[in-house]
């Protein structure tokens, strides 16, 4: 039966428009023009003055033939520059690929290529790493030098300097949106289960949507006083450079995490909202009791990863930071489901509140789909607290795919859901628990580890016959790496020391194992390692 809403009304100028987030600034800098936009240090700026920078960024890699569809890659921390690249590089159609500033020269080489970098603009401080990378490449990126004064010296990476190259660029710029809101608005990199990483890509709707589902979860409001110190390079930022800009709030930036210094800039500035993992939050309880006094306004924090212990959470939540737990992925541009809080559960005691608080949660408003499913079928398990399925996702949130990868993006969409590889149990009110990963994949500190990079690096040793590697827990990280090691017969003395100093000259420091045992290796009938009698054996190590 045909309906009168049936007949033809496509979307037309008047009432459709591509969704990006680059939109917002413009929004942002037309209403609050004078509302103080960036603090770093000695640097303020205003809305007026961000947008005027970013459409200079955005004009002057125009003027040097940077379009549609080109990579620009940066090595940068939590500084205005990075603020700006998340506006001024999809101003122009290309795609901002924030790399992480921890990684080795190998790596960010790998990056570099497979991403295909027509442009690197890259802090000091990563000047000898960024240098080298660039040095291994065949065609060589355009180098661009940032001179933090929050920073010192560092290596100076380029001879052409961030500053003189916005000079070249207008303010009065006139940008335009992509021709399409599934175009490619980020390039970000994750370890996955294999050793080189793999390039997730995200769309302009995807990163618009997400950015707006931050502050409805959130309830942000107007104006937030956001402190950075989630970084910037983290799946953008969990989309909060986005976020922040459409609430016309502030961003205050911070190069790296120092307890103190956040604690510091949160009364300084009257800081509202921060993000980052439960290492940051139990960072500041380690502080000197006359660093924590005098916050005298509420503080929100989102954190992600592994939850945090209940005693964390009720000493940091003692401080004036309340927590609020989130789940995500690189693939989904960061946080999707959030442990949304229920006034019910206010009045129970700290250790049954922290334990509802580390759970998963629901959907966010903009995800479409979440679901807890068996792993071959993929038909739901039962909402019982008890039966374990793996976390299924799917939406407008959910990547475009892995970069010249199809049979990665391929398995990754099998049968219409992204395979998040989490596995968990479902509550009978809907909400996920996370009780295991589905791959091996350690979350140490908030940045993932590859354990197959760590042990095709072990291997390399000439005195080690077998390895494997698995998470340990860590009070301070989370998880840590741990290395059980099988010797060669002919190898002598080799001790843990070595083994570790060996892995620190090929890997970044935050993958090299913290601990390493020296052992037989317990393997299946068919010779596979039994990884889940090591993580055991981990749990007990004194």
């Amino acid at each position: 039966m045909t309906s009168i809403f049936d007949q033809d009304l496509a979307p037309i100028g008047a009432n459709y428009a591509v969704q990006s987030p680059v939109d917002f600034i413009e929004r942002t800098a037309s209403v609050y023009p004078d509302f103080p936009s960036v603090i770093h240090g000695a640097i303020r700026y205003n809305w007026s003055q961000t947008y005027d920078r970013s459409r200079r960024l955005a004009s002057a890699l125009k003027g040097r033939g940077i379009g549609k569809g080109d990579t620009v890659a940066v090595m940068l921390p939590n500084i205005p520059a990075m603020v700006e690249c998340h506006f001024g590089v999809p101003m122009i159609g290309a795609v901002l690929n924030t790399l992480n500033v921890r990684l080795d020269a190998e790596a960010i080489s790998f990056m570099l290529d497979h991403g295909e970098a027509k442009v690197v603009i890259a802090d000091r401080e990563f000047g000898e790493v960024v240098r080298e990378a660039v040095s291994r490449l065949e065609d060589k990126p355009l180098v661009i030098d940032v001179d933090d004064p929050e920073y010192g010296e560092g290596v100076q990476v380029s001879d052409l300097d961030y500053e003189a190259f916005l000079k070249e660029g207008d303010p009065q710029f006139q940008w335009s949106f992509p021709d399409n809101e599934w175009d490619a608005i980020s390039l970000n990199y994750t370890s996955g289960t294999t050793g080189n990483p793999k390039g997730v890509v995200y769309h302009h709707r995807g990163a618009y949507i997400n950015a707006l589902g931050n502050q409805a979860v959130w309830s942000m409001g107007m104006h937030p006083v956001y402190l950075w110190t989630l970084p910037m390079f983290h799946c953008n930022g969990w989309c909060f450079p986005w976020t922040i800009t459409a609430m016309a709030g502030t961003h205050v930036c911070l190069r790296r995490v120092d307890p103190e210094k956040i604690l510091q800039l949160i009364r300084d500035h009257q800081v509202t909202h921060m993000c980052g993992a439960p290492i940051v939050l139990n960072a500041l309880l380690n502080v000197p009791p006359e660093s924590k006094a005098g916050i005298d306004h509420e503080v929100r924090s989102m954190t992600a990863g592994a939850a945090p212990p209940a005693q964390v959470i009720g000493a940091v939540e003692e401080m004036g930071i309340k927590v609020t737990h989130v789940y995500g992925l690189t693939e989904v541009y960061g946080p999707v489901t959030v442990c949304a809080w229920k006034s019910k559960w206010d009045d129970l005691p700290l250790h049954d509140r922290a334990k509802i608080k580390a759970r998963q949660g629901v959907r966010y408003h903009t995800l479409a789909g979440t679901m807890v499913g068996d792993i071959e079928t993929m038909e739901p398990v039962p909402k019982d607290g008890k039966t374990i399925g793996e976390i299924f996702l799917r939406g407008n949130t959910v990547m475009k795919g892995y970069l010249k990868n199809p049979k990665a993006t391929e398995e990754a969409f099998r049968g219409g859901w992204f395979h998040t590889g989490d596995l968990a149990v479902w509550h009978e009110d809907g909400y996920m628990e996370i009780k295991d990963r589905l791959k091996d994949i350690i979350i140490s500190g908030g940045e993932n580890i590859s354990t197959i990079e760590v042990e095709d690096t072990l291997y390399r040793h000439p005195a080690v016959l077998e390895a494997a590697v698995v998470s340990r827990p860590d009070e301070k990280w989370g998880e840590t790496p741990c290395a059980f090691v099988t010797l060669k017969p002919e190898a002598g003395d080799v001790s843990e020391e070595d083994i570790i100093n060996f892995c620190r000259e090929h890997l970044a420091r935050f993958k090299v194992p913290k601990t390493v045992v020296f052992s037989e290796l317990p393997k299946t009938s068919t010779g596979k390692i039994q990884k889940f009698v090591l993580r055991d054996q981990a749990k007990e190590l004194d």
